[in-house]
């Protein structure tokens, strides 16, 4: 799904360490006291996984870092499956709740927001709303978002992360029950291109063998390297 591009080899730790290191340059662009950081790729690709890695080490380094998993910020089934439970369109364009997202966790931290966000809005599997207390992500916070989809919303991200896979291995590790959403994400390169968008990309089709770039390539061979 991704067309030739040179990245560095680089185990998960060091990628982590790579992005921590990136952060203070994109901050200082911006007037606000929060950052923000996505985490995207197919499910396939465990954004979660890498964005609880991410989250550990900021914690360790003392930024206050809030996680959040855009699978808490699904539309009801009623929504989600209005055309069928395998309609690629509305996978696409209509599961998560995009206005939710804006409203609850990236409106509170805007210049002179509040930072009182909502870490999830409604459970798939029980169909209703989760009913989670709001978390007070104090100035200077990062916030780290994860999931499918993230580009092509105008989400106020500091820093973007993307997983990439190749087709092959999209469909290799989709399981073949969830193989019905593989044009979606055909889709998103098409439409979005998530690779030439992201700040530093990251080929995932070994899950033990990521390479990588940053988005001008200065940084793969130093930070690769180590």
């Amino acid at each position: 799904m991704m067309g030739p591009v040179h990245l560095q080899p680089i185990t998960w730790q060091r990628l982590v360490r790579a992005v921590t290191d990136r952060l203070p340059e994109h901050r200082a662009e911006h007037d606000d006291p929060w950052l923000r950081v996505a985490v995207d790729g197919a499910p396939a690709a465990d954004p979660g996984g890498f964005a609880a890695q991410l989250t550990d080490v900021l914690r360790e380094q003392g930024r206050p870092t809030l996680s959040v998993d855009t699978h808490g910020f699904l539309r009801p089934a009623s929504l989600r499956f209005e055309f069928g439970h395998e309609d690629v369109d509305s996978y696409y364009d209509g599961w998560f709740d995009t206005g939710a997202l804006w409203r609850e966790v990236f409106g509170p931290l805007e210049a002179g927001g509040s930072g009182r966000v909502l870490p999830d809005l409604w459970d798939p599997e029980r169909d209703r709303a989760t009913r989670s207390p709001y978390v007070q992500l104090p100035p200077g916070g990062v916030l780290v978002v994860h999931g499918p989809f993230l580009l092509g919303h105008w989400y106020p991200f500091d820093l973007v992360v993307h997983l990439a896979l190749s087709s092959g291995a999209l469909r290799r590790r989709t399981s073949e029950a969830e193989r019905w959403t593989l044009p979606a994400f055909a889709r998103y390169e098409s439409e979005v291109a998530p690779a030439e968008a992201a700040d530093v990309l990251v080929r995932a089709d070994d899950p033990n063998r990521p390479a990588w770039r940053g988005r001008d390539g200065s940084d793969a061979g130093r930070d690769g390297s180590r």
